[in-house]
Formats: structure tokens, C-alpha cells, sequence
């Protein structure tokens, strides 16, 4: 029977009506698999993902798969969001079995979660010749199966990166030393290598697809606080402004998909997500004095959030849609047939040059086009009514769907991003609901006991406990509001050395008392946000700067330090890591 109609997570819920049997991870469920002497099948995905709705609809709809994996499964499905988790160990397992990831991420694994195989989207016709073949295979290859699950395991527990042993400079009952825990030359050589992957023509790193990466550019920038150099500050101006003037940025309404599919930022992958507007916010509001585009584009992605992501109960909902009735992008591309009906043939026609388009080379499909703005047009004024003429039609489209959940990490980015904007501009009303969505998480998500929980919908807290990210996102958005917040971070903090700790001076990503799952992450890698090992680093130090209390800058010290050798073998992804150790240098000169 599926099991996913009280689900609390809206994507487990979009599941409720499959013939699969679907069950939530739980003991129960594991324990149902042990009693039948069947695998489980996990599948992980998250409410706006669109591979995951293709292969829902493709299989998961269907009743001929659905029978095959009632029969000789248990079929549990995961939110990736709500258990990140969960998520970081079967992903981790996936990349070790196939060298790749994604969502939907399909997971055939014995009764205890030790997984034998995984994979990510899986066409219908393979994905049921698959479910023959691991049912075959579990017949009549068990022991085969058993050692493939521990040779994952154990590749999944020696793929994480390497660490450094600091208690001997650094004692965890003592004072760290005055000197930085990692050389400001390794700083200054992860600035280069992150600029040598730098698109000079269209900002941002690397190929398609492109992602704002976001703690990249916030590394930078520290970079340059530091060092003066100029050309780490002009790929952040670059990035930003390829990004606000491409089709990744909403021309209508505000706000950022979650990434571009070309290197020129013109076709967006259409969802959006509440941590990278967050980031954004962050990343254009420190640009702010810089120029007039960087300036709007923040106003513009502060009211979005205000407008858009905020709940009813105060805090900001997960993310939008990709797909508007399985289509996506449907809600915002534009036909020259649409702007015409819309504008009229003049306005249409001024439209489509101040927009960057060309009748007859659409640049999405079926003759529609995603809206730019290669450059400001002199008119400015007839420019705002025609986004209001746009917007306003727009809105009588299908609307793409929202995911409600309340996660208290990225609320957390939310929450420092406005009041990071709300301090550089003195925008009162971004300010007040930064307060509201911490007044939120502190009713739904901590306890009495300071303990947070992951997400909430509608005013219920979900069971899956806060992870590292969690509490110190938390942690940092408290800390930027200030006054009576900070003693509430503080205690966030203390959770976070308490139950987080390795004991020598990093951080696993889930607590000491946390479920107990095949292996236990502890990651420093950034992935769209800085990492939780990162975002605890920087909220320790932003302790130390509100309190004066030094054992925070120590802790933060020790992290940093313990993570130089993963630090060092690959700087593009631990930018997070690479900006708290430029605050720390900041702070010891």
C-alpha cells in the first residue's frame, strides 16, 4: 500500500497516487524488507526536479512496473531535501559504482541500506530489464551481491576527502597559534587556479551547464579584500553581469534559475531554488555601489523573495517548478505570435530588439524564446512598462508549482542575505522578514532542547533531524540580525561542538545521535552553498567578532586547518572553506 499521502515532504506526496507501494524511509520499512527476504529499491529526487517527473510518469505511473516492483521489492522513496543525509550516502555509493550522479537516483540495496547497485534515470524499457536482472541476481547471486555491497561501502567511506591531523599545533583543549591555519600563498594559488577555470567572455567557470557557483565568487571577492587583485574582483562584476543581463535572470519578474544549460547563460534550467536566490541576493547586494545593474537586479531578487518564496507561516518555501503541466519552461518563454498579441506589432517589434531576440532563430524550442537584456535600452521607461505588460499576461499563464517546505538551512542563507541587503541599503521591509523567518524557525524548527529540525510544511515540523548545514546556516542568518539573536546562534553553535564535532577539529555532517546509516558523511566539498564543514567555519568566526569570545575563532581555526589537505587538492570546490580562511586572515591582522 502506498504510504505517501501523510507524507509532510510535497514531493513524496506527488507520489501518493503511483500504483508503487511506496513506502518512507524508516526501520519499518527496512524491516519489511528483511521479513520478505527482498532488496530495497530507494528512490531519491526532490519536488522540482525534472528527470525525476519523467521517470515517475514513464514508470512509476505505470502499472506493469508497478507490479515488478511491489512483487520483488520494497519501494521506498527519499526527498533528497528533507534527507540530505540520506541523499550524501547513496550519492556517494552512486559515484562509486557508476563515476556520476544525479536526480532521480535509483538504489537497490540489502535490508540493512547496504547498497549493491545504483544508477540515476533509468528509460522504462532498461529500468524494467534492470528490475529483472537484480531480482535474478538476488535469487540466485546473493553472496555475489553481498561482497559488491561491502566493496561499496568501503570505497565510500575512503572516497571522502583527506584530512589533516592539527592537535599537535593546535590542542583541542588549548589555544590555536597566531599564525593563519593555512598559508596565505595557498590562498592566493586557489585564486589563480579558480581564475584559470574562469569564462572571460561570459563569466563564471567552465562549460555548459553553468551554475552561478556562488561560493566561488564570494571567495573571490574575499580574495580581494585581501589582495587587491583586480582581476578577482572583474570576473565577479563579469559573472554577475552576464548573469543579469542572460535568461538565467527572470527579465520580468526577478529571481534566478538554478542554472543555465549553455555557457552563455541564455537557456535556463527553469526551476528556482530559495538558496540560490539567497545567494544572489548576497552576491549583487555586496555589489551594490558597483554600477546600476548590479543595484536593480538586488532590488529586484529582494522583492522576488518577499513576493514569492515567503509562506504564510513566516518563513521561505523550497523552491519553484521547472515544468507547468509537464512542460518546462511553459510559464515563461515568449513566440513572436505571443509578444504580438500581447504588445501590439510596434511594442512587439521594440520588444524583441530590447530583448535580444530574432524572428525566425528562436533560442528555446518550438519557436519560443527566453528574454534578455544584452544591454540597457535608452528608453528605460518604455522598457518597465513593457515588463509590466509582459508580466501582467504572464500571470494569466499556468503557473509552475511550489514546493511549501520550510528547509532551515537555506531559510538560514535567506535570512543573512536580507539583512546583509537590508544593512547596505536600509531596506526596512526586507529586514522585517528576515526577522519573521527567524521568529519562524525558532517556533517550528528548535527545540527546547536546541535541536533543530530539518524542514516543516504548514506551520508542522518534519521528523528528519537538522544536519551540519542546517544549524550553521542557521546559526550565521541569527548572527547577522544581531541583538537578541545571537545568543540563540550561540546555542546553535553549541550544538554544532557538541553533537557535529570529529573530535579532531572538523565536522561530520550528521550528529553523534543521528540515525545510523552505512556510512557517515563528512564532506567539505560546496556544492550550489558553501558546505556545512564551510558555513559552521564561517559562523564560528562570526561569533568570535560579535562576542569576543576566542574559543569560536580556535574552533574555526581548527576546521579550517584540518581541512587544508582537501583544501589544496582541489580548491574549485572548497571556495566555502577558502573564503572563512580569508576572514580569518582578515581577523588575525
Amino acid at each position: 500500500m502506498n504510504e505517501l499521502a501523510d507524507a509532510l515532504s510535497p514531493y513524496l506526496r506527488q507520489h501518493a497516487d503511483n500504483p508503487v507501494a511506496w513506502r518512507q524511509w524508516s526501520p519499518e520499512a527496512l524491516a519489511e524488507a528483511e521479513r520478505r527476504d527482498v532488496p530495497l529499491l530507494i528512490s531519491v529526487g526532490y519536488s522540482t526536479c525534472h528527470w525525476c517527473h519523467v521517470m515517475a510518469h514513464e514508470s512509476f505511473e505505470d502499472a506493469t512496473v508497478a507490479a515488478s516492483m511491489n512483487e520483488r521489492f520494497v519501494p521506498v522513496k527519499v526527498d533528497r531535501e528533507e534527507r540530505p543525509d540520506l541523499d550524501a550516502v547513496y550519492m556517494q555509493a552512486t559515484m562509486a559504482i557508476t563515476g556520476q550522479g544525479g536526480w532521480p537516483m535509483t538504489v537497490f540495496a540489502f535490508p540493512d541500506g547496504t547498497p549493491f547497485f545504483a544508477g540515476t534515470y533509468f528509460p522504462k524499457p532498461h529500468f524494467l530489464r534492470l528490475l529483472d536482472a537484480v531480482h535474478t541476481a538476488w535469487t540466485e547471486q546473493r553472496e555475489e551481491l553481498r561482497s559488491q555491497g561491502a566493496a561499496i561501502v568501503q570505497a565510500s567511506a575512503q572516497t571522502g576527502p583527506p584530512f589533516a591531523d592539527i592537535t599537535v599545533a593546535c590542542p583541542l583543549d588549548g589555544p590555536c597559534p597566531p599564525a593563519p591555519p593555512v598559508r596565505t600563498e595557498m590562498l592566493d594559488s586557489a585564486a589563480r587556479a579558480l581564475l584559470a577555470s574562469a569564462d572571460r567572455t561570459n563569466g563564471g567557470f567552465g562549460t555548459a551547464p553553468k551554475f552561478p557557483s556562488v561560493p566561488s565568487l564570494r571567495f573571490l571577492l574575499d580574495h580581494y579584500v585581501r589582495s587587491g587583485d583586480e582581476a578577482a574582483l572583474d570576473h565577479v562584476r563579469l559573472t554577475a553581469e552576464r548573469m543579469a543581463r542572460g535568461g538565467i535572470y527572470d527579465q520580468l519578474a526577478g529571481g534566478f534559475a538554478r542554472y543555465s544549460v549553455d555557457e552563455a547563460w541564455v537557456v535556463p534550467h527553469f526551476e528556482k531554488m530559495l538558496y540560490d536566490n539567497a545567494e544572489l541576493l548576497w552576491l549583487y547586494a555586496r555589489l551594490y555601489g558597483e554600477g546600476e545593474l548590479y543595484a536593480r537586479v538586488a532590488d529586484e531578487t529582494a522583492a522576488f523573495l518577499l513576493e514569492h518564496f515567503s509562506t504564510a507561516e513566516g518563513g521561505f518555501a523550497a523552491a519553484f517548478d521547472a515544468d507547468t503541466g509537464g512542460v518546462e519552461g511553459l510559464t515563461y518563454v515568449w513566440t513572436f505570435q505571443d509578444l504580438t498579441e500581447t504588445l501590439g506589432v510596434d511594442d512587439a517589434a521594440w520588444a524583441a530588439e530590447a530583448f535580444g531576440l530574432a524572428e525566425g532563430r528562436p533560442n528555446f524550442e518550438h519557436d519560443a524564446n527566453v528574454l534578455l537584456l544584452p544591454r540597457d535600452p535608452a528608453d528605460g521607461a518604455r522598457l518597465a512598462a513593457i515588463r509590466h505588460r509582459l508580466l501582467a499576461a504572464r500571470r494569466g499563464r499556468p503557473q509552475p508549482g511550489r514546493d511549501d517546505k520550510v528547509v532551515a538551512a537555506w531559510n538560514g542563507l535567506a535570512i543573512a542575505a536580507l539583512a546583509e541587503y537590508s544593512s547596505r541599503t536600509g531596506h526596512r521591509d526586507s529586514l522585517l522578514a528576515a526577522e519573521r523567518a527567524a521568529e519562524t524557525l525558532a517556533r517550528l524548527h528548535l527545540g527546547e532542547d536546541d535541536r533543530l529540525a530539518r524542514a516543516s510544511l504548514g506551520g508542522t515540523a518534519s521528523e528528519a533531524p537538522g544536519v551540519l548545514e542546517d544549524y550553521a546556516a542557521v546559526a550565521l542568518g541569527f548572527l547577522r540580525l544581531g541583538g537578541a539573536w545571537t545568543e540563540r546562534a550561540a546555542a546553535l553553535l553549541e550544538q554544532i561542538r557538541g553533537r557535529f564535532t570529529d573530535g579532531l577539529g572538523g565536522f561530520h555532517d550528521t550528529a553523534t545521535d543521528a540515525e545510523a546509516l552505512v556510512t557517515r558523511p563528512a564532506d567539505v566539498h560546496d556544492g550550489p552553498t558553501a558546505s556545512g564543514w564551510a558555513l559552521a567555519a564561517t559562523a564560528l568566526l562570526e561569533a568570535f567578532q560579535a562576542t569576543g569570545d576566542e574559543t569560536y575563532k580556535d574552533d574555526a581555526w581548527r576546521a579550517i586547518a584540518r581541512a587544508e589537505p582537501a583544501m589544496s587538492a582541489n580548491p574549485r570546490f572548497t571556495s566555502g572553506l577558502h573564503s572563512a580562511a580569508e576572514a580569518l586572515a582578515r581577523i588575525q591582522r
